[in-house]
């Protein structure tokens, strides 16, 4: 927006914001991926999970928003949640954020799985058990970036 107020033209604008895309802003989809993920490869409990994130002084991404909250949802998480539920053949990453969810919750209402949050889980349950990719390949999806990739593609069409 910057940009394009200083009356730079339409590809410098485009390039100066998909420039600024990284972990400050853009990339909680890559590290909510990361974070769920990792936690729930390990076999750490919902709670377990929240606590070890505590105890390391480290926010979850994935998790919270200003505005939102268990009284007020976000219907885009509720719009991709329920899609998830309805379509994917399982979305047990999702489930596991839920959970985690119920368990952040409890301390504030409005630390909920918000849209990123959401959106990174059930991209990994779409990568891991739609039968096109091996586990690693997965993986590997996970942790070269795509997921932010998809917060580059919503702004730049």
């Amino acid at each position: 927006i910057v940009t394009a107020r200083a009356g730079k033209d339409l590809i410098s604008s485009l390039a100066s914001g998909l420039l600024t895309i990284g972990p400050r802003f853009g990339g909680a989809l890559d590290d909510a991926a990361s974070m769920f993920s990792e936690a729930y490869d390990n076999g750490l409990g919902p709670e377990d999970f929240v606590d070890k994130c505590r105890k390391e002084n480290k926010l979850i991404s994935g998790i919270g928003h200003l505005l939102k909250s268990v009284e007020n949802p976000d219907a885009r998480v509720t719009l991709v949640v329920d899609f998830v539920k309805a379509n994917f053949p399982c979305c047990p990453l999702l489930d596991y954020a839920l959970k985690v969810q119920d368990v952040t919750t409890r301390k504030k209402s409005n630390l909920i799985l918000n849209v990123d949050g959401a959106v990174a889980c059930c991209f990994v349950d779409l990568l891991r058990n739609c039968g096109s990719f091996t586990r690693e390949e997965a993986d590997e999806y996970v942790q070269m970036g795509a997921l932010n990739g998809l917060f580059v593609l919503g702004r730049s069409i």
